[in-house]
């Protein structure tokens, strides 16, 4: 993965794969300029997450693919958002709908349990993107620092569902968003 220029507060956007369609990135990178307030930019090459495949769980490990994104922004002040259709673990859990480096630039996402389809459900666009946002901003949070709130209806309340994840709201609360705007929280 090639280095990313220093963009200074701006949100890269990284398919992890080839499946993670364009539109939808360029989508998500408008809402996601929207909540940040920050230039967000889509990237057109794809990681390959081939690598990070464990056969045995039939899943890609979040973790290993973060070092990989991480490696790409290394030294440099932009935050890299990997967007990917591969289901996603960490060893201690059954799935993850992403994951990020806490107070880093990297996070990762997940559209793969995000998809009405996989509930065997009838697509729904609007709904995908609803809880893409959702869980790209939650990620996002984390790398501004933020740890999970008490509060249900931030977008920095943990989640292990997608009925959990559909009752938030996609911004944070006061108090969460108050650390994300610190001007020293920016750069």
């Amino acid at each position: 993965m090639n280095r990313l220029p220093s963009a200074t507060g701006a949100i890269y956007l990284q398919p992890v794969g080839d499946a993670v369609r364009l539109e939808l990135l360029e989508t998500l990178a408008a809402r996601l300029a929207a909540v940040f307030g920050l230039s967000c930019r889509v990237l057109s090459v794809p990681v390959d997450p081939t690598p990070f495949f464990d056969p045995e769980r039939g899943q890609y490990w979040a973790t290993a693919i973060l070092r990989e994104l991480a490696a790409a922004v290394e030294g440099s002040a932009v935050r890299l958002l990997g967007i990917t259709e591969a289901d996603l673990f960490v060893p201690v859990l059954t799935f993850v709908f992403g994951e990020a480096q806490l107070g880093g630039q990297c996070a990762l996402v997940s559209l793969h349990r995000l998809r009405e389809e996989f509930y065997g459900l009838p697509p729904n666009p609007a709904l995908l993107m609803e809880r893409a946002v959702k869980e790209a901003v939650h990620e996002l949070g984390h790398t501004y620092g933020l740890r999970h709130c008490s509060d249900w209806r931030c977008v920095m309340a943990s989640t292990h569902s997608v009925e959990r994840l559909d009752l938030k709201e996609p911004q944070f609360c006061p108090a969460c968003r108050r650390i994300v705007m610190d001007p020293g929280n920016r750069s």
